[in-house]
């Protein structure tokens, strides 16, 4: 049956490297970074070998591209990646791109929401999608042979729609339930508050359902508004892997998407800037038992060479919760003392990339005595990343960043969605030992420049929410960004 979801990937997610920001250029290996590792990047960018299944592209006249990974499997999953989500809102239709999602699967011009139920589940295929700050998606896993049908329904649901006024009405209180659903989720109303203070009144600052107003008055004028602005061919690539022929999928493409508009004659939509700013939000509740703290500082877009350096960095503070075991023998030296100071119950670190800016950051859950210690180790750590992490450390944070970028590309439909948002994100899908080439490159000076360049002297982001009085006054907190200087 098809579904429907809202958030994004989970902090920290996905893998970042692009080309140069704003060059629309292929990416030159002495981008990497700066110090001793450009040489190594250079070298090892001669080294690359292709892909292999190779990712084939190709673009249609309306500017959508065609993406796909042929690995010959008896199942495929295909998906539209749009470059289309909250952030291209405003504050009046904000919950826009979600509301219309949700209205995807509602029925069509062709198929009343019974009939298209029915299709998919007759065929054993799964219909899915979701919407993110920058992107909507949506996808369906099918038998390969069924690969015609699910474009063509792919096809349907994004141009034919017809958004009755009755579906959007059961389709509101949906959403409105999908909210308070949210609300219970609290690392979700963490990253939602430390969006709010970190991009205040930009779009990065607004959630992704949008708040409970706009919901009660978000009409189908509204969204036919949104389709038009911005479903159009440069801002989609349809994806595909698996057991999918390339040239099959081409002319799948031309049949079914051929008509989408391409840009207008004024070009697309420019994308707003957000601006960072240092800051707090602090929801104090003591009934709860529990406190949730995120504390982030402004970090790369997709396509910044820091962006790598910045990926290491975060898999050298990684995650732990209490049901870990290792003790004093754990890798991550912040994970070794929350362990043995029993100072929280859990901690990820995070590094949640947009197009021009991001955050990267440690969430928390803490017992409220505990809170004040904690994040004093955690910016102790981080100051230790900008003066004196080893070699070794790098070596093993690298060496685990490969093998988690490869265990997240196992099975069609990761793989799929990596080829539309890399797509999306870099006009390219990046070979895998291309990729491993470049965190290859990454040395131990290349984190303590890259990490003192964004932590040092920064003024972070914090979000709390429960029993925070033990929480650190925010200049205190800024203080702990500061080096020890003689």
């Amino acid at each position: 049956m098809p579904q429907s979801g809202a958030a994004a990937a989970p902090p920290g997610t996905g893998i970042a490297v692009l080309t140069p920001e704003g060059s629309g250029k292929p990416y030159s290996p002495l981008c990497v970074h700066v110090g001793t590792g450009r040489l190594r990047a250079s070298q090892a960018a001669t080294e690359v070998i292709l892909n292999v299944p190779e990712t084939r592209v190709s673009p249609l006249e309306n500017g959508l591209q065609v993406a796909s990974e042929d690995s010959g499997l008896s199942t495929c999953t295909v998906g539209l990646w749009i470059d289309a989500g909250s952030r291209y809102e405003n504050e009046k239709n904000n919950g826009t791109a979600h509301f219309l999602e949700h209205m995807a699967f509602k029925g069509t011009k062709k198929r009343s929401q019974l009939d298209l139920e029915l299709e998919i589940e007759n065929m054993g295929a799964h219909l899915n999608a979701y919407t993110s700050r920058e992107q909507t998606v949506y996808y369906a896993k099918a038998f390969s042979k069924d690969l015609p049908r699910a474009v063509e329904i792919l096809a349907d649901i994004i141009q034919n729609s017809t958004l009755g006024e009755a579906e959007i009405e059961r389709e509101r209180g949906v959403i409105l339930r999908e909210m308070q659903e949210v609300e219970t989720n609290l690392q979700e109303v963490v990253f939602d508050y430390l969006h709010a203070t970190a991009y205040q009144d930009t779009a990065l600052g607004r959630t992704i359902l949008g708040p409970t107003e706009n919901i009660k008055s978000i009409n189908r004028n509204d969204l036919v508004e949104y389709i038009t602005t911005h479903y159009k061919g440069p801002r989609m690539v349809l994806a595909a892997a698996g057991g999918v022929s390339h040239d099959e999928l081409l002319d799948l493409a031309k049949c079914h998407f051929g008509n989408l508009p391409s840009a207008p004659e004024g070009g697309l939509p420019p994308l707003l800037p957000c601006s960072f700013t240092g800051s707090e939000m602090r929801i104090r509740d003591d009934k709860m038992p529990l406190a949730h703290l995120a504390i982030a500082v402004e970090a790369a877009g997709w396509s910044h060479p820091d962006t790598i350096p910045l990926m290491v960095a975060n898999t050298l503070i990684g995650n732990w919760d209490r049901s870990l075991g290792g003790g004093v023998n754990l890798s991550s030296k912040l994970a070794q003392v929350a362990c043995h100071g029993n100072l929280c119950h859990s901690f990820q670190s995070f590094n949640t990339c947009y197009t021009d800016t991001g955050l990267w950051g440690l969430y928390m859950v803490c017992e409220p005595s505990t809170i004040q210690d904690m994040v004093h180790f955690v910016q102790r750590e981080w100051i230790r990343l900008c003066t004196s992490v080893t070699e070794n450390e790098v070596a093993r944070a690298k060496n685990l960043l490969k093998t988690n970028m490869l265990l997240q590309l196992d099975g069609s439909t990761p793989i799929c969605e990596d080829i539309g948002r890399q797509m999306l994100c870099y006009k390219r899908r990046i070979p895998i030992p291309e990729l491993e080439a470049r965190i290859e490159a990454i040395d131990a000076q290349t984190i303590r420049e890259v990490c003192t360049k964004y932590i040092c002297d920064k003024h972070p982001a914090v979000a709390a929410v429960g029993p925070v009085e033990q929480l650190p006054e925010y200049n205190k907190i800024c203080k702990g960004m500061c080096l020890l200087r003689e």
